[in-house]
């Protein structure tokens, strides 16, 4: 049985049994936050249970390393539907221990694109028109470093409003503690 075979019908079973009724909420965040986070599969549940959170309260948007690379791709863009549209009125950055990002090496990932069947001349497109996948690619050297700087990139978007605490976490994968690095109650742009 396939994936989607195996989702298809578990969640058939899931409906006809109502087993959605607890999660039944709202749209709008109850602890009116947005949550960037990485992608990582150790913080699918441990995430929201270390920072003790339920269906409802908060806004999670998952992307690899929790690195907002573009101040303003769709990333930002959900940040600032989560501020003007869904109620939330501060922002948490939490990177993790362990991170993926941390060893992301350009090279191989593309080299990886290649073996898969990607060909030489999309790469030499998407270089020729200015995407240059070496930094595209590239991950962090520290976690640290990588959960301050979108910290910052937030903090400075024109389009934040300067009321809006942004505020930077570490969690370890492995028991869900978390370290603030940021304090976005200190930190405000006073645009």
């Amino acid at each position: 049985m396939s994936h989607i075979s195996e989702i298809l019908e578990y969640n058939r079973q899931f409906v006809e049994s109502k087993q959605y009724e607890q999660y039944l909420t709202g749209k709008f965040p109850d602890k009116k936050l947005v949550i960037i986070t990485c992608m990582d599969t150790r913080l699918v549940e441990l995430l929201p249970k270390a920072m003790n959170l339920k269906n409802g309260d908060v806004k999670i948007i998952k992307i690899a390393g929790a690195i907002v690379s573009h101040p303003f791709g769709s990333v930002m863009r959900s940040i600032l539907v989560a501020l003007y549209e869904l109620n939330a009125d501060e922002v948490i950055v939490v990177g993790h221990l362990d991170c993926g990002m941390a060893a992301l090496n350009a090279d191989h990932m593309i080299q990886e694109i290649r073996n898969r069947g990607i060909s030489e001349e999309v790469l030499s497109t998407l270089e020729n028109s200015g995407i240059k996948l070496n930094k595209w690619l590239h991950g962090f050297e520290n976690i640290h470093d990588g959960v301050k700087g979108t910290v910052e990139l937030i903090q400075k978007h024109p389009l934040l409003p300067a009321d809006v605490p942004v505020h930077g976490m570490i969690i370890d994968p492995n028991t869900g503690a978390l370290e603030l690095v940021k304090d976005g109650y200190k930190e405000r742009t006073g645009k």
